[in-house]
């Protein structure tokens, strides 16, 4: 089910967007409480998620082994 959406301009880095895409569906929807995200967007967004909104933000890396296009077990799933 898709809850939030938000299209950016190429310029905007994924990170950057997360902060508003956060916010508006921890507004929308008060009992989310986790979110995965790609490796993009691990370090301090990571701990203002949990700070400011209240919510785990789990970081989903791919393998240190894999090489080129590597398909996610979750990757931005709220």
């Amino acid at each position: 089910m898709l809850l939030t959406v938000s299209v950016t301009a190429a310029s905007v880095q994924g990170r950057d967007a997360a902060v508003a895409l956060l916010e508006r569906g921890r507004t929308a929807y008060y009992s989310l409480k986790r979110v995965w995200a790609d490796g993009g967007c691990s370090g301090s967004l990571v701990g203002w998620s949990a700070d400011r909104l209240g919510l785990v933000l789990d970081i989903v890396r791919r393998s240190d082994a894999a090489r080129g296009f590597t398909v996610l077990p979750r990757r931005w799933v709220v």
